[in-house]
This record gives C-alpha cells, structure tokens and sequence, in this order.
C-alpha cells in the first residue's frame, strides 16, 4: 500500500484552493441579528456614528434598514 504524503506547503495549497471555490459564483448573504430590538440595534448604530466607524450615509442606510425590518 502506497502511503502519501502532505507537505504543509502543498496543505495550504490545498486549503486556499478550497476556499477559493467555495467562494466562487456565492450569493452574497445577509444576515439580520432579530435577537437585538430595533431600538438597541438604532443606538449601536448612533454610538458606531459618533465614534466615527460608520459615515452618516451609511448610519441613514443602516437606521432605514432596521426601522423597515429588513
């Protein structure tokens, strides 16, 4: 019986390849947390606004979406 051996350069080969196609031709997917209320979810995004993480369109693109549910 033949045994084979794998290098760890040829592991990771493995592993990125693997990724790599895993990820091909993938929808992009959302996913909303409904374990937080709307009402915490629109005061993290006003706390991310003041400390600068997120710009203001992003903070009015993100409130729309948790004030409509999506």
């Amino acid at each position: 019986m033949r045994q084979f051996h794998v290098t760890p350069v040829l592991a990771m080969s493995l592993l990125a390849t693997t990724m790599l196609l895993t990820s091909c031709g993938s929808d992009s997917t959302t996913v909303t947390n409904r374990l937080v209320p709307p009402a915490q979810e629109e005061a993290d995004l006003k706390r991310a606004l003041d400390a600068g993480a997120i710009s203001q369109s992003e903070y009015e693109e993100q409130l729309e979406k948790v004030r409509s549910g999506d």
